[in-house]
């Protein structure tokens, strides 16, 4: 919900009979989320007036997502890009909220069928690069 925009730093979060009761879950599970995000200082505990997300939470939360991405999820992203051969102008055809400004100028090349990886065996190492 800090992510996404939903709960902005110095909103109160929603209690946690409310959590509980909108995604069914126990009450008990709800508080030991919150207390984690208190634990993380993402959250803060307002004696008597109840949590608020604290300042620099979505920064922080944006970071920590970021580099899971990049580490868990982004290898097989790229692996099944490499797998089918797709190219960049085929990808940002699909992803129109991609403004130009942010789209890489590198191009995604398929990864050489095993023919290709001997005779090209000294071919540019960023031909692969994953960070594209």
């Amino acid at each position: 919900m800090i992510l996404e925009g939903t709960l902005k730093e110095g909103d109160p979060l929603p209690s946690v009979r409310n959590v509980a009761a909108d995604f069914r879950l126990n009450p008990l599970t709800v508080l030991k989320g919150y207390q984690q995000l208190v634990d993380e200082q993402l959250v803060e505990k307002r004696r008597g007036r109840g949590m608020y997300v604290a300042d620099g939470a979505k920064k922080a939360l944006m970071k920590d997502e970021r580099q899971r991405f990049l580490e868990e999820e982004w290898p097989r992203v790229y692996a099944t890009i490499q797998r089918l051969g797709l190219t960049f102008p085929e990808l940002a055809a699909i992803a129109p909220a991609a403004s130009p400004e942010r789209r890489p100028t590198q191009k995604i090349t398929p990864a050489p069928d095993a023919d290709d990886a001997q005779a090209g065996a000294g071919s540019d190492a960023n031909d692969s690069d994953p960070t594209v």
